[in-house]
């Protein structure tokens, strides 16, 4: 017997009727038959949303990740606005790492800056352990965004720990993470050791978000498409593997997601991580990545963020064509091949979830 999100117990995995756990989004990450399309957008949370700048006007980003009461509003701003069948958690990769003790701020225009970047083993270990205590904002908040959102599942979501080691590594955001690969090659001891106890961190925050409610998680690996394929499988795939697996071992009823950036060439080896989902971005037709990710993986994407911004009738057109190549994969998730740029019109999002559920219902009711 296991307990789904909504509380209800269920036999072998499968939910009850009604609440997030039955919702299309859950199903869908469950590679089950789903009434539409489920459809979100990463970074739907603020970004482009006027009454998100208005609230993040006088807060900076840190704070208003660590206040449950804005954590509240801007995660519910975007299902309000859109009719998205998912919300996802308002935070940032680096909240864990800062609540592990690392000295480090997110510098409007710039991103995360470390003041003192990883160096030694030394440095590895001030990384200390995080329990639910030293993120109780984030316990918080979820349990009051499931209240609100009812039937509508929440998203829960960490930093994996390759793109976590480059910030740390790096002092802050790269282009070409010379650094990182320089200690990756150089002193792979030392860069398994940081990888480790990331994982650690990132394990420990993702359960926190799974215990307060959370209906599925994402792990992020934005900067993982920087590698090859030989040097992700080497220095990367075992410690995503060992988030995803404990997540497993912990919650098997907790749809797990994996994302990545520039990843076409890893897609396979990230299926092997153990996520039930794979995000795909905008540079692999749906139907090529299922091929390489395998027939036992849901998969996500991928509409290319840029299009947001060409006439509708062609982002109608890569809609439809996403649909179509997205029927090869056992499970569908609609979503952009990364997150929605600042400057995206609101009414085009909402317009595009209006589309997917449109097409895709009156796909469902014909077959």
């Amino acid at each position: 017997m296991t307990t789904d999100t909504t509380g209800t117990v269920a036999r072998d995995g499968e939910p009850r009727p009604g609440g997030p756990a039955d919702s299309p989004f859950v199903r869908a990450c469950r590679r089950r038959p789903v009434p539409h399309t489920p459809v979100w957008f990463m970074r739907q949370a603020g970004r482009s949303l006027p009454e998100y700048r208005e609230i993040r006007a006088t807060v900076p980003m840190l704070e208003s990740c660590r206040r449950p009461e804005l954590v509240t509003e801007i995660t519910l701003q975007p299902v309000r606005r859109h009719g998205v069948d998912a919300a996802i958690l308002f935070s940032d990769i680096v909240v864990p790492v800062a609540a592990a003790g690392v000295d480090l701020d997110i510098v409007p225009g710039t991103g995360p800056v470390v003041a003192e970047p990883i160096r030694t083993l030394a440095d590895v270990e001030r990384i200390r352990p995080i329990t639910r205590d030293d993120v109780p904002y984030v316990d918080e908040a979820v349990r009051q965004l499931v209240v609100e959102l009812g039937d509508t599942p929440l998203i829960g979501f960490a930093g994996a720990p390759f793109t976590l080691a480059s910030y740390l590594v790096e002092g802050g955001p790269s282009r070409t993470h010379v650094k990182t690969k320089a200690l990756m090659y150089g002193d792979p001891e030392l860069w398994h050791a940081l990888c480790g106890r990331l994982a650690e961190v990132t394990l420990a925050f993702l359960r926190v978000q799974i215990e307060a409610g959370v209906s599925a998680v994402q792990l992020f690996d934005s900067w993982a498409g920087t590698l090859s394929e030989a040097d992700y499988r080497r220095y990367v795939l075992p410690h995503s593997t060992a988030v995803l697996s404990g997540l497993a071992d912990d919650r098997p009823g907790v749809p797990r997601i994996h994302f990545g950036v520039g990843t076409t060439e890893l897609l396979g080896a990230m299926g092997e991580a153990g996520a039930d989902v794979v995000g795909v971005d905008w540079r692999t037709p749906l139907d090529v990545a299922t091929q390489r990710i395998g027939p036992d993986k849901a998969v996500q994407g991928n509409l290319d963020p840029s299009v947001l911004f060409a006439p509708w009738p062609v982002v109608e057109a890569e809609v439809r064509r996403i649909l179509e190549q997205g029927r090869a994969a056992p499970g569908h998730v609609f979503n952009l091949g990364h997150g929605v740029p600042p400057e995206t019109d609101p009414e085009v999002l909402t317009r595009v979830v209006a589309l997917v559920h449109e097409l895709s219902s009156r796909r469902a009711d014909q077959s």
